[in-house]
């Protein structure tokens, strides 16, 4: 019998957040994936540095790579610091990778990561999500949504 997964997952630390993926994408699907990273770019993202704003996921050889995602180097770095733009490897159990490119390869959806944080234990986490591309009327009709959810709680607290 398969598990039941969390409804969210243990954020404690939220380092960088795409908060624009939630105005262009529908979001289907979200996944918590873990990222491989080398020590001085651990010590980047504790000090809050890095952004996901541009970035995006691909599944290449059976692995998925965030692409384009900037962690700077790390100020007391040494030589041995490391390359601010470098794809990183994200952590999935087979069955979610399978998954991921069945949706990415048939369905024409998009791997948009939302988030990285650290959980409890201090591990670096992506927010991982299987969302499809918005058209320009969905967006007006986001906007029109939220202005409407912003009047009402206007209206209840004048009349309320």
């Amino acid at each position: 019998m398969a598990r039941p997964t969390p409804a969210t997952f243990d954020k404690k630390k939220t380092v960088a957040e795409n908060r624009r993926a939630r105005y262009d994408y529908h979001i289907d699907e979200v996944f918590e994936a873990g990222i491989a990273l080398t020590g001085t770019e651990v010590k980047s993202l504790r000090f809050g540095e890095g952004s996901i704003a541009e970035s995006y996921a691909e599944v290449r050889d059976g692995q998925v790579w965030l692409v384009n995602s900037n962690v700077p180097e790390f100020s007391h770095g040494n030589r041995f610091n490391h390359e601010p733009k470098r794809p990183r490897k994200l952590l999935l159990h087979e069955r979610e990778i399978s998954k991921l490119t069945g949706a990415v390869e048939r369905k024409g959806m998009t791997l948009v990561p939302l988030s990285i944080y650290f959980n409890g234990r201090g591990r670096a986490k992506v927010e991982l999500a299987l969302a499809k591309g918005k058209n320009a009327a969905d967006k007006r009709e986001t906007i029109k949504q939220r202005d409407w959810k912003r009047e009402q709680s206007r209206l209840l607290r004048e009349h309320g």
